[in-house]
């Protein structure tokens, strides 16, 4: 058996396995420690152990836990709620607020799903009982919840950049911006269709439009704290005076200080962010063991090669006509798998393509972010799909949930057609800091 068929059996036997239900990591590494032993024999036992060692060995993984202890900390200390309520009153509307809202908290907390729970938990019930449409705010949560992993400090990005072996400071600079454009997109739509069918978005009633400045800068004094906290741990991070974990931790800390000097640092709330934050990096870091396993074989095997030749020598592609396949393939791979299983199985392969093509890895890291984000939440089998189904009340079907979305993942691939021909969109703010 040639090495192309032995990596193309390996892949399609993972993808196989996938469909029954088990664990991501349970696959990946099931089937790269098998590939292994059937390979090398005895040698091929060091293989899922050597990647042990590698995963205990990589110190910016330290960043996961504290990114994530960051955002629970925020959350359930009730912090995010009043973002929430500053976004709803200085934006002049609960579904323009809840873009906001989720983008920032998704963004702390660097995982997409941080921010659909916070939507579906506290902006849903709220928006339905001021009378928005379901399937409008429906839709809205979940393209909110999708922006928050372009903005830094992105946990997808950290893990790309690892992976990539790219600057993390570079990734999230690029991510910024496109982030910031999609969200204002986002706004410009709920804005434009709620002024053309006012009773899908109510106005906010007298009392709350016709607030005094005073109660207006008393909520603005309550939500810029997450604010501050964002800005004062990314722009050290990005200036050189702290490393990543040190940028990491910085969070934590403040996150934690922020919740003590508002009197809520319960016992309660420590042990709920400990255990969240605990079960989320335990999960990252399983998969990423698995695929650091299944890479080396593949690797071992010049599947990158092979799949260079492919492309490239027997159907002749054009660099472009490659990039478009390798996006297409994310979206399929969107039906079953999240965005980090998504990338530790196809950045391996994809990103020295990417080089050898003559792409910048940068700006397809960001490319890469938009497009798991639709496959995201593409029927039938987005997993967005199924979480929002999850936290959503009864009154809100399947079949809602799948009429929420179209409108914004035609917005999200417009914003992705953008990016991809204007490349500078994502590539100028990294630029400007480059020497830093």
């Amino acid at each position: 058996m040639s090495y192309e068929m032995i990596a193309l059996t390996m892949f399609s036997s993972m993808m196989l396995l996938l469909l029954t239900g088990q664990r991501v990591f349970g696959v990946i590494g099931f089937v790269g420690a098998a590939a292994a032993l059937l390979l090398w024999g005895d040698g091929g036992m060091e293989m899922p152990f050597s990647a042990a060692i590698q995963l205990m060995n990589w110190y910016p993984l330290l960043t996961l836990p504290l990114f994530i202890f960051m955002g629970y900390m925020l959350s359930e200390s009730g912090i995010a709620s009043e973002l929430y309520e500053m976004f709803h009153v200085w934006m002049g509307g609960l579904a323009v607020g809840t873009i906001g809202l989720m983008v920032v908290v998704s963004a702390m907390n660097g995982l997409s799903v941080a921010g659909m729970a916070i939507g579906a938990t506290i902006a849903l019930p709220e928006l339905l009982r001021r009378g928005y449409d379901k399937i409008m705010v429906t839709g809205v949560i979940q393209a909110g919840s999708s922006l928050g992993i372009l903005v830094p400090p992105s946990v997808v990005l950290v893990l790309y950049g690892m992976i990539a072996r790219q600057p993390v400071s570079q990734l999230w600079l690029a991510g910024a911006i496109p982030g910031l454009i999609l969200a204002a997109m986002f706004v410009i739509y709920i804005v434009v269709r709620c002024r053309l069918q006012p009773s899908l978005g109510p106005a906010l009633p007298p009392e709350e439009r016709n607030l005094s400045t005073a109660d207006k800068l008393k909520l603005l004094r309550a939500g810029i704290m997450p604010l501050a906290i964002f800005f004062f741990m990314t722009g050290l991070f990005v200036m050189g005076v702290t490393s990543l974990v040190e940028s990491a931790a910085v969070g934590a800390l403040s996150a934690t200080l922020a919740a003590a000097f508002k009197r809520r640092l319960t016992l309660a709330v420590i042990e709920t962010t400990v255990r969240r934050s605990l079960g989320i990096t335990c999960m990252f870091m399983w998969i990423i063991l698995a695929a650091l396993c299944f890479g080396a074989v593949f690797d071992g095997l010049g599947a990158v090669r092979a799949i260079e030749s492919v492309f490239l020598d027997q159907f002749g592609l054009t660099p472009w006509q490659i990039l478009v396949m390798m996006q297409l393939s994310y979206i399929l791979l969107g039906m079953f798998l999240d965005d980090t299983a998504m990338l530790v199985i196809v950045a391996p392969l994809y990103v020295p393509l990417v080089i050898t093509l003559g792409f910048d890895p940068i700006w397809y890291g960001v490319l890469y972010t938009i497009t798991v984000q639709i496959a995201y939440m593409t029927p039938p089998f987005g997993y967005n799909l199924f979480l929002m189904r999850a936290m959503a009340p009864p009154e809100i079907s399947l079949g809602d949930i799948y009429r929420s979305v179209w409108p914004f993942v035609a917005i999200m691939l417009a914003g992705l057609a953008l990016i991809t021909a204007f490349p500078e969109l994502a590539l100028w703010l990294p630029g400007l800091f480059r020497d830093y």
